[in-house]
């Protein structure tokens, strides 16, 4: 399986050369506003080559609601609305959760009907109203598009994999393009023979501009932050920042982070910095606790607008997670130009982290190659400010710009049905 991601081009059609090309009309249906989809709808809107119309098909995150994975009520505190042109579809009953067909949506094909779209654009398709946008799509001739952020599993296949690899490339012929977020991705739509005119690179970014300004905001007052959380100064900090849950795997930092003592006994150097909540928290704080050192912070959860402040004072990053699809937050501390530890099973490693370079990728559930990784940054300040610096460099690419352009290419390349012979 190949593990190129080619970019995209922005040829348009020979029969459109002749004349300026048509903003195309686009139709966005997700689930619910997201705080890191928000910001890339703004920026398509403001762009001006794409009229968006996003459909939300619920308003959870709008109200606030349970999160299961925090285990505790969310509210952003970040604009999910304005800026660019939204609808809600309408629904029956307001679910506090989502799930297949909750909330039940109609009308959805009629307003796509009225709305003379181009095409309609998914983010997933695991919902109800999700599916109907594609037999709308469908049966009205309007091309279809898919953004995921799927990647190929290396455990063992049970027979949700296997009905998949039987399903899949009959559902996914109904798709004119796949809009990949990375090379995972891209292999994922590969290994089930989607064919590479189909595929059209839209990278996974966050709004790189917010972040890079929110940590530059964030430096002048780093002290004070750090004798806020009792941090005696000069002693570097390992930040993990996710839901307390086992698949994020931050009992394996916390071993880790044990091996870091001389003995076994005294207390390491660094601070470890936990921020989120979960299932495995009370585990989390009574291992902490056994310690009994004064290193280890849990802060519980922090919402958007303040990771910031805490990627700008972090020494190191940790993800150690298991079949992670992506991790968002590697984008953004990246751009504080911090180093990064991530595991060979968080899916952004192969586009954002080169090993050794801006920081580590590890072997998944190797404590020792974790310990042995989070001392080498602690105890080389050189070593971690020359991988942050090629860190921001990395992500650099990883923008809206390149989201926008991939879509231009969807928009402008042939509507080709799948086919052995277009793939040659």
């Amino acid at each position: 399986m190949s593990s190129v991601w080619p970019r995209p081009t922005l040829d348009a059609p020979a029969a459109s050369r002749s004349s300026p090309p048509r903003i195309p009309r686009v139709a966005c249906v997700v689930t619910h506003p997201i705080q890191y989809q928000v910001p890339l709808f703004r920026y398509l809107t403001a762009s001006g080559q794409i009229a968006l119309s996003v459909f939300f098909l619920s308003d959870i995150s709008m109200r606030g609601y349970h999160d299961s994975g925090f285990q505790r009520e969310i509210k952003w505190d970040v604009p999910l609305l304005g800026g660019y042109h939204h609808h809600f579809v309408p629904g029956w009953g307001k679910p506090e959760r989502l799930s297949l067909c909750r909330p039940l949506v109609h009308g959805l094909r009629r307003r796509l009907r009225a709305g003379q779209f181009d095409a309609v654009w998914l983010h997933g398709y695991a919902h109800q109203g999700l599916l109907a946008a594609i037999l709308a799509a469908r049966s009205l001739g309007i091309r279809l598009w898919l953004r995921g952020d799927s990647i190929p599993t290396n455990g063992p296949s049970n027979l949700r994999d296997r009905l998949k690899r039987l399903l899949a490339p009959g559902f996914f012929h109904l798709f004119d393009g796949f809009l990949t977020v990375g090379k995972l991705n891209y292999n994922y739509y590969r290994g089930f023979g989607v064919p590479r005119h189909k595929l059209f690179s839209t990278p996974y970014a966050v709004d790189n501009d917010f972040f890079v300004r929110r940590c530059a905001q964030a430096r002048p007052s780093r002290e004070r932050l750090r004798a806020e959380l009792k941090m005696a100064p000069g002693r570097p900090v390992i930040l993990f920042a996710a839901k307390f849950q086992p698949r994020k795997r931050a009992a394996d930092l916390m071993e880790a982070y044990c091996r870091l003592s001389s003995d076994g006994k005294s207390e390491p150097d660094p601070y470890l910095l936990m921020i989120g909540q979960g299932e495995e928290g009370d585990r989390l704080r009574a291992r902490a606790a056994a310690t009994g050192w004064n290193s280890i912070r849990f802060i519980g959860f922090r919402n958007q607008s303040e990771l910031p402040d805490f990627y700008d004072l972090c020494d190191v990053f940790v993800l150690p997670a298991a079949a992670e699809p992506w991790g968002l937050a590697i984008n953004e501390v990246l751009n504080a130009a911090k180093p990064v530890i991530v595991s060979d099973q968080v899916g952004c490693a192969p586009d954002l982290v080169e090993d050794s370079y801006n920081g580590f990728v590890v072997p998944m559930g190797n404590i020792e190659a974790l310990a042995a990784r989070v001392r080498d940054l602690c105890g080389n300040c050189a070593l971690r400010s020359s991988m942050g610096q090629r860190g921001a460099q990395r992500v650099a690419p990883f923008n809206f710009q390149a989201d926008l352009e991939g879509l231009l290419a969807a928009w402008t390349a042939p509507s080709r049905r799948f086919s052995a012979a277009a793939e040659q």
